[in-house]
This record gives structure tokens, C-alpha cells and sequence, in this order.
């Protein structure tokens, strides 16, 4: 996401296009197309370890899914649209990558009427249930300065994370959108930095990485194919079963898009399921946050389209009975909201701000989120880059915000209504601090202003719910805050006064 300033009245511009009646707009000249081909195409294949057939997975060619016998064969009848056949790689086996980008996938040749796609897959050797994977969202590189910024920070503070576990622990990287800044050029260094974290990366295609010069949202994503295969699939690791999903859509008309899922995703979705026991703990991960408290924050009266998804409601309805986390970016901040089953997680950037400071929009650091999976439950943190894990609160003293001239304030950024915030003068517990939506005071020093930050002018800083107020007495002379997470996890800053 970009732009926010002039992001709702790009929107009502887009609206205003889209109304005009088509004989004002400029006619293309008629030229004679090939006609779309619709003839059928059947895909056989095996999937197999070492030979040794593999049953009972899914394979898929976006449209339809079957599931393999007890030999490890497979037919699906498909057509000539279809791009790709690909699996759903079952728990229990290596996750296939190539230099780090994981290969799950095969474009078909329908050169023919028949196609045979054969998957190969090797066994782990151990138990997956116990593992971990990172979310890295809106790595957003727009020139060759901020890709060195992803490859010799952001990369090497993942791999020295992984390091941080033993030796044989398992990890694989959500890569959550926006990749690239519209430059496909840097394609290649995105996925250079994550060859160099040393785990294989599932990729979810943002707003930043369509096609702009397509002319609807069917073709907008070609380039992203290429890089990286089909924009929604699954994948299982240990009892978690994982789903990417591309809920941005384009309308034609460069950098307008709204959040929606097409039919045909949720029709596949609901395939997909169908293969998964109720009561899973399923992965969402899309690019565009299903819900946000962007209305409220914000006194807004509707959601920005571009901002959140539309048909969201159509999705809660297909996941109910299942346990849900879903794994968003998109608006540069932390977020995290539960409702009924659904846990959403809005990610933090690794960008920061753009690559124009240390924080994001809500002062969270730059940085990614880390989850820790042991069989159906995960616990998680932010890793802000640069930063032992342990950091997950900030202090301002009094005086730092004009506003609130004698109060202390936290910055919580991975915090969430299971959180408790206390804060202690001079040894003595005081009780819970205040939290209020508020701008976080770095984020609104270095962003707040015309003429800031100069990389990117139009930057702002963003209303957030996770800064938490208290009013030291005159005479106190030491300030503890002591954060406690939804997992029992104490993090305690200290401040001198």
C-alpha cells in the first residue's frame, strides 16, 4: 500500500471512470483474436517418494481438486485455461524449493490433449509437528538501495534467528505481499534475500507486484506467475493445514484495486476443505487485511476499498468450525483482531515505513512476526530487525508529546486484548496503563509534516490502539513497564526520570 493520502480520492476517481458511458471513453481499434480455447486437457501424474506411491494428496489445477489413490495416481479432467498443476504438499514431507522459493507447482503445456505431471517428495524423517514459520510482509523495494536493505539486513537477521533454535528445528517464510515496489526487475533480489535466509518462502502476491498495463484482473498477475507459480494454493506441515489466497483485484486501470476474492477462489476453497477435518487449525495468508479498525480509529463511515476485503463475510462462512489465523499486510502497522474462530494477524512491515526510517506508520520497528507451532497451537512474537527478540516494548518519557506533557508512554506493538500492561514508580505497582488510539510520537517525528519523510513525501503517521498512558508522580525517579503477553511472556522496560 501507497499513498494514503490521496488513496480514497484516487478511489472516487476510479468510481467516476468506471460510470462514464463507453462511448466517451477512447475505442481500441477491433482486432481479430484467437478464440479462447476451452477444449479439455486430462492431467495424470504420480506422486511419489522414491518411487513409492504417495496417497490420499491433493492435487490441483485451480479450478478442480482430486486427491491421489493408495498407488500415488492421480487424473484430473481440466481445460485449456488452466495454468498450472500443483499439489498440496502433505504434512510430513521436505518442502520442495528451488534456491529457497518453494516448488510445489508445474505450468502445463497444452500443446496436447493429455498431460503428465509426476511430484516427487521426500520425507522429513522426523515429526513436524512441532515447527516454526515467519511472516515477512511488504518487503515493498522500489530501487537497487532498498533491495541491499532486504539482502544485508532483513535477510541475515532471519538467518541468525533460525540459527537461534536448534540445529534441527523447522522453519519456512511466508512472503505476504508487495515483494517489489511495480519494479519486476527486483524480482530477482527479493529472491536473492531469501536463498539467504537459508528456509524455503510459500509467496502471496500484493497490489505492488500485478501488472499494471492489464487490462482486468485475470491478467494482472502473470508476471507474479512466472516468479513464483499459482497466487492461491495449500500446503500442510504438522497438523496445521496452510492456505494462500490473492484477494487483490484489479480494475483495470493502474494502481486501482479493491479486496475481493474472486468466485473461483472460494469455490476451490471450499474443495480444499472439504479434504480437512473440522476443528483444524488452519494458516490464511493473503496480502490485503480481511478486516481492520481502520473505520473506527479513523471516524470513518464506510472501509476504503483498496484497504480491506470486500466480500470478507463469504470467507468467515466457508472456515467456520475450523480454528483460523489469518496472516495479513498491506497497511504498513500491527493489528491483531479475534472474533468467534478467527484470529487476524496485520503484520508490521519489513520495510519499516518505506524504507524511509526505523518504524512503521504506528511506530512499530521494522521487522517481521515469528510463530512458533507445536501441533495445533501457536504462540508468536514480533522481531523487530536488529533487535534481540526480548524487544517488544517502547518508552517515551513525559515531556516527549505535547498533548500529554506529564504522562509516560508504551508502544506495545504486538499486543492484543489478552495483553496486560502495568507499570511500576519506584518499585511500587501502580496498576494497568491507559491504553488509547493515539500517533506514536517517533513515528509522528519523522513522518508528520509536508515536507516528510524526504524520501517519500506523502508518508503520515497512523492512528494506532496499542499505546498505553501513565502520569508518574513529581517526585518518582524510576519508571517500570511490565508488559505480559497472551502466552505469560513478561517483557519490562525501565525508565529513568
Amino acid at each position: 500500500m501507497h499513498n494514503r493520502r490521496s488513496f480514497l480520492k484516487n478511489l472516487g476517481a476510479a468510481g467516476t471512470l468506471l460510470a462514464l458511458p463507453s462511448a466517451i471513453l477512447q475505442a481500441e481499434p477491433l482486432v481479430k483474436k484467437e478464440p479462447l480455447d476451452l477444449s479439455t486437457l486430462t492431467i495424470r501424474g504420480h506422486v511419489h517418494t522414491k518411487g513409492k506411491g504417495i496417497s490420499g494428496v491433493s492435487v490441483t489445477d485451480g479450478f478442480n481438486i482430486t486427491q491421489t489413490d493408495n498407488k500415488g495416481n492421480y487424473e484430473l479432467l481440466s481445460n485449456k485455461t488452466a495454468e498450472f498443476i500443483y499439489i498440496s504438499i502433505p504434512a510430513g514431507f521436505a518442502i520442495n524449493h528451488k534456491k529457497g522459493i518453494a516448488d510445489f507447482y508445474q505450468p502445463l503445456d497444452k500443446s496436447s490433449t493429455k498431460f503428465n505431471a509426476d511430484f516427487s517428495l521426500n520425507p522429513l524423517g522426523k515429526s513436524d509437528l512441532n515447527h516454526n514459520f515467519v511472516v515477512w510482509a511488504d518487503p515493498q523495494i522500489i530501487s537497487k538501495s532498498d533491495a541491499e536493505q532486504l539482502k544485508t539486513r532483513t535477510a541475515p537477521d532471519l538467518l541468525q534467528l533460525v540459527k537461534s533454535y536448534p540445529q534441527d528445528t523447522l522453519f519456512h517464510g511466508i512472503g505476504c505481499g508487495d515483494l517489489v515496489w511495480d519494479h519486476f526487475e527486483l524480482f530477482e533480489d527479493y529472491r536473492t534475500a531469501v536463498e539467504t535466509t537459508g528456509i524455503p518462502f510459500y509467496n502471496v502476491i500484493g497490489n505492488h507486484d500485478m501488472d499494471l498495463d492489464a487490462r482486468t484482473d485475470e491478467l494482472s498477475a502473470q508476471t507474479f506467475k512466472k516468479q513464483f507459480g499459482p497466487t492461491y494454493y495449500s500446503f500442510n506441515r504438522g497438523e496445521i493445514h496452510y492456505v494462500v489466497l490473492d484477494d487483490v483485484f484489479f480494475i483495470g486501470t493502474a494502481k486501482k484495486y479493491i479486496g475481493y476474492l474472486t468466485e473461483q477462489q472460494l469455490q476451490w476453497l471450499e474443495q480444499d476443505l472439504a479434504f480437512v477435518k473440522k476443528g483444524t487449525t488452519l494458516v490464511l495468508s493473503l496480502h490485503i487485511p480481511t478486516n481492520t479498525g481502520s473505520v473506527r480509529r479513523n471516524n470513518l463511515k464506510e472501509d476504503e476499498l483498496g484497504g480491506v476485503v470486500s466480500n470478507r463475510e463469504r470467507l468467515y462462512k466457508i472456515m467456520e468450525g475450523y480454528t483460523v489465523h489469518i496472516m495479513s499486510g498491506h497497511t504498513h502497522m500491527n493489528e491483531k483482531w479475534t472474533k468467534g474462530n478467527i484470529t487476524e494477524h496485520v503484520h508490521g512491515t519489513v520495510c519499516g515505513a518505506w524504507w524511509t526510517g526505523p518504524v512503521c506508520s504506528d511506530g512499530s520497528p521494522e521487522g517481521y512476526a515469528v510463530y512458533e507451532v507445536q501441533g495445533s497451537q501457536i504462540q508468536w512474537f514480533y522481531k523487530s530487525i536488529g533487535k534481540p527478540r526480548d524487544h517488544q516494548v517502547k518508552v517515551y518519557p513525559k515531556g516527549f508529546v505535547k498533548d500529554s506533557p506529564d504522562e509516560i508512554i508504551a508502544n506495545v506493538w504486538n499486543w492484543d486484548a489478552n495483553w496486560k500492561i502495568e507499570w511500576l514508580e519506584d518499585g511500587v505497582l501502580k496498576g494497568e496503563m491507559e491504553r488509547r488510539t493515539a500517533l506514536d510520537p517517533l513515528a509522528e517525528k519523522l513522518y508528520n509534516g509536508p515536507q516528510l519523510p524526504k524520501k517519500h513525501k506523502w508518508i503520515d503517521p497512523t492512528l494506532t490502539d496499542h499505546l498505553f498512558f501513565a502520569k508518574p508522580s513529581s517526585s518518582a525517579k524510576l519508571i517500570e513497564i511490565k508488559a505480559t503477553d497472551r502466552f505469560g511472556k513478561i517483557y519490562v522496560e525501565k525508565l529513568s526520570l
